[in-house]
């Protein structure tokens, strides 16, 4: 576990500690007792709660792995047609509001939400050197998990002054969706004057972060000027690049390196188990993603999920360096290394390069669930082709071409593959880049949402219901009829 993670879990394990204490001395006033209300004392307190906040980034592994999966990019995959069934379902799109993975996705950002929203609610009671910073961090993270709310469900329950409390899913509505953007551009309006360039550790947020998330969600409301001004803010910061090697962007020396704006960190240096996936410091997409069965050079094993199929591997043009840097072909691998492994269920003999395990880690516990490989939330690349969109949706193709083909040039390490459309054309252009650069790491459903493209692309989907996934079904009994179900589901 990392120093900074240990000291919030001894606090949760203080504050649980504090609060039975109190409930064996009922009928006497406590000597001392520690609640969520009175908790926020010293700057410290602050600073524990803000590590608290950034914990639940590491379940955001199910995102990105449930985000592909019901993409046009992979297949579930794993043992059999029952093998985490939630899975097999969202990838045939025949998903309900019964599904745990998608329940999980609704819990742990909603935790996330709670304790920045902790953090802020109690914002004024403490003045002390740094507190503006750890302010914005905590905007961010509450801006970040409710953006990930809102790409997943849709009209979500939004509460500016604070935590929900029991009895608000009765009382507090789900917000339109332009609501939600609204508050979510609010939390980085406010955080980034309060930013620093560089962030006081390595894994904190950055301004660089909170304005390329801001310009994300102007990107995701159709706010295309916004949009534009803001990632070209990141970009003329001169504060990130392009690294010369793809391929080692996802290796553990590429890690935060020179192209990251925004990583989820995760360690090898903490056991875990399933009973507490959330809990792992280890990025678990990384073993489900894992070669069944393998035995060779370089790599873990795993559990054979999210398989990448035969149409995103020929999307690739000949002579694009990133089609084997993002896919292995298991086949060629074999042949060329020796190396053995199994047959799993839908296997299309491709596996996510990117995101797969690597000879090396601890291994402490189940090896699958603690690889230490992190998650780049929001690459440079990404920053580039969102202002590309964004620039030719308001007919800028000039600067938008340029964005563009700096990515591409990257790609081919040549600038004979410089696209020179206008338009429309240029626009089928730029997502189509997305989906060859971003490729297992789970934009690709969501670019294919916003932009319209889904039923035409995702096998199963049905316009009018699968834009958005279902909320769950206990959430929906819980309200007592506050919130409605999201359509035809």
């Amino acid at each position: 576990m990392h120093t900074t993670q240990a000291k919030f879990f001894l606090w949760a394990a203080l504050l649980l500690t504090f609060t039975a204490c109190e409930d064996e001395f009922i009928g006497r006033d406590p000597v001392y007792s520690i609640d969520s209300e009175n908790y926020f004392n010293a700057p410290a307190d602050y600073e524990n709660a803000l590590i608290g906040a950034y914990d639940l980034l590491q379940p955001t592994y199910l995102n990105v792995l449930l985000g592909e999966i019901a993409s046009d990019n992979t297949l579930a995959g794993g043992e059999s047609a029952n093998d985490v069934i939630g899975f097999q379902q969202v990838d045939d799109m025949i998903h309900t509001p019964v599904n745990d993975q998608v329940d999980n996705i609704w819990d742990w950002m909603f935790a996330g939400v709670s304790r920045a929203s902790y953090i802020l609610e109690f914002q004024d009671k403490l003045d002390f050197e740094g507190k503006a910073q750890i302010l914005a961090e905590a905007r961010f993270l509450r801006a970040y998990y409710n953006f990930e709310l809102v790409k997943w469900f849709g009209p979500i329950p939004i509460k500016p002054e604070g935590r929900f409390v029991l009895g608000d899913e009765t009382s507090v509505p789900r917000s339109p969706v332009a609501d939600v953007y609204a508050y979510i551009e609010a939390d980085l309006q406010a955080a980034i004057p309060d930013l620093a360039v560089t962030a006081p550790q390595v894994g904190r947020v950055s301004k660089g972060a909170a304005q390329a998330l801001l310009g994300k969600a102007y990107l995701y409301a159709e706010d295309y000027a916004a949009a534009a001004q803001t990632l070209q803010a990141v970009i003329n910061s001169g504060n990130y690049e392009l690294s010369d090697d793809f391929a080692g962007i996802f290796e553990v020396a590429g890690e935060n390196g020179p192209g990251s704006v925004f990583e989820v960190q995760y360690s090898d240096a903490e056991g875990a188990g399933f009973g507490c996936l959330q809990c792992s410091e280890g990025n678990i997409a990384v073993g489900f993603n894992g070669i069944r069965n393998y035995s060779g050079p370089v790599f873990d094993g795993g559990f054979s999920f999210n398989v990448p199929v035969q149409e995103a591997y020929d999307a690739f043009e000949p002579g694009d360096s990133r089609r084997d840097a993002s896919i292995l072909d298991i086949e060629a691998w074999a042949d060329e290394t020796g190396a053995t492994y199994g047959i799993g269920y839908e296997h299309t003999g491709y596996y996510n390069r990117k995101y797969l395990a690597r000879k090396g880690d601890s291994n402490i516990g189940d090896q699958n669930l603690t690889n230490p490989n992190n998650y780049r939330a929001i690459r440079y690349a990404d920053v580039l082709l969102m202002a590309a969109e964004a620039l030719n949706a308001l007919g800028q193709d000039e600067q938008a071409r340029e964005y563009l083909n700096q990515v591409r040039r990257r790609a081919f390490n040549d600038e004979d593959h410089d696209i020179n459309a206008s338009g429309d054309a240029l626009r089928d252009f730029i997502l189509a880049e997305r989906r060859r650069e971003l490729v297992g790491e789970g934009h690709r459903f969501f670019d294919l949402v916003r932009t319209g493209r889904a039923a035409t692309a995702i096998d199963g989907f049905q316009a009018g219901k699968n834009e958005v996934f279902p909320i769950p079904f206990q959430e929906i009994q819980f309200s007592n009829g506050n919130w409605e179900q999201n359509p035809n589901y």
